[in-house]
């Protein structure tokens, strides 16, 4: 399986699944479903420089997190969807 390793602050994030049916139970159709905004870190780039300082990222590898709804670059690899964007257009890290 080849892997993306991405460069400066950019953050490879595989999407979670979007939601196929309502809390009732009907079924949505692709073209209505809503684009996720949650998904999992799979890759981090080294950081950016900032002023001559190397500036280390503050997500990693495995931590699920929330993103803008048109955040990123989507990508196919493997078969799999993936998103590349800055770290900046990571809104926030789900705990627990």
């Amino acid at each position: 399986m080849a892997s993306i390793k991405p460069l400066g602050d950019r953050v490879v994030v595989q999407p979670l699944e979007a939601d196929e049916k309502t809390e009732s139970g009907l079924y949505i159709p692709d073209s209505a479903q809503e684009k996720p905004q949650k998904g999992t870190v799979v890759a981090i780039g080294p950081g950016r420089v900032e002023n001559g300082t190397k500036v280390d990222m503050t997500v990693s590898e495995g931590d699920e997190v929330l993103y803008g709804k048109y955040a990123g670059t989507e990508v196919t690899l493997d078969g799999g969807d993936f998103l590349i964007m800055r770290e900046s257009d990571i809104f926030g890290v789900i705990e627990g």
